[in-house]
């Protein structure tokens, strides 16, 4: 069987567990049963009695290859997928890319009517280094080239985290220039070398909890969030609905005329740049000073026209 069918059926597996938990070794068989014609369009060889044992094997490299724990409870008679609250957010990403790596082989003939991004962010070729050193806790050297600056730095960091935000990958670590906590761009970032030095990961910090109530990835720097209520036009409340803000936002009107929501946040220049996207369709209704900051950013780009 070939690699494609392999994964095609490790992704039925956990598909079916997400939409059911619980469920017996007949109904997993049985679904991969179900969904045999699907897996011959990644193998057209295949043809092979799927059985205990092999889904037994399935689970094991399952585990193995993908880090997707698939465990079996006595109480309520069911296999079910292990993942806490801090799993989650990546495994429902591996979920995604594991669809579309799918999809995208199943239509490899259907080109003309796949249309895909044409840009793609620099510098995710250092994505394994960089994680390889955050787990191993050692330090990394690479160049750094800032967009303000014309001269190229050389820098030696201790890596704590990789974040995303619109598609740019980001280095979350201690620069040993000044020992403060800062992001470094992927794109930016040039000549990685991991070193063998061990450093030890501050009791004091979190970058989760550091950027709990941020909006991207520019850090609060001390300031407190602050309670932000904005109105949208219905239509593009409905966007707001399926993709929200920020995980903070709460829906307090709906209706015909207007979507408002609530978020806790801090204001930094992501979140201005991010509202400042909607235009006309969105307004502040608090903080005051966020709403004039929106306010003048407009006026002065009308009256560069």
């Amino acid at each position: 069987m070939s690699k494609k069918a392999y994964i095609s059926r490790y992704l039925l597996i956990i598909k079916k567990l997400k939409a059911n938990p619980y469920s017996t070794s007949e109904e997993l068989l049985n679904s991969i049963e179900n969904h045999l014609d699907y897996l011959q369009m990644q193998d057209d060889d295949l043809q092979i009695a799927f059985s205990k044992r092999t889904l037994q094997r399935d689970l094991r490299e399952i585990r193995n290859a993908l880090g997707i724990d698939i465990e079996y409870s006595k109480s309520q008679k069911g296999y079910f997928i292990r993942h806490n609250e801090t799993e989650n957010l990546n495994f429902q990403r591996m979920m995604e890319a594991f669809d579309m790596f799918n999809s995208l082989n199943l239509a490899q003939d259907l080109y003309p009517y796949i249309h895909l991004e044409k840009r793609r962010p620099q510098g995710t070729e250092n994505l394994y280094g960089l994680l390889h050193a955050i787990k191993n806790k050692v330090q990394v050297k690479f160049t750094y080239q800032k967009f303000w600056e014309e001269e190229a730095s050389q820098r030696l960091v201790e890596p704590y985290a990789l974040k995303e935000f619109k598609n740019r990958w980001y280095i979350i670590a201690k620069d040993s220039k000044d020992d403060n906590i800062k992001s470094f761009a992927l794109d930016r970032l040039t000549n990685l070398e991991v070193t063998a030095h061990k450093y030890n990961y501050p009791d004091d910090y979190s970058v989760e909890h550091n950027y709990r109530y941020c909006f991207g990835i520019i850090s609060p720097n001390g300031s407190e969030p602050q309670n932000i209520t904005l109105s949208f036009h219905p239509l593009q409340g409905k966007y707001i609905k399926t993709l929200p803000l920020h995980d903070t936002q709460e829906v307090l009107v709906d209706n015909e005329k207007e979507m408002k929501i609530k978020l806790k946040l801090c204001i930094t220049h992501d979140l201005i740049m991010e509202l400042l996207s909607f235009g006309a369709n969105m307004k502040v209704i608090e903080p005051k000073s966020l709403a004039d900051q929106i306010k003048q950013a407009h006026l002065n780009a009308n009256n560069q026209y």
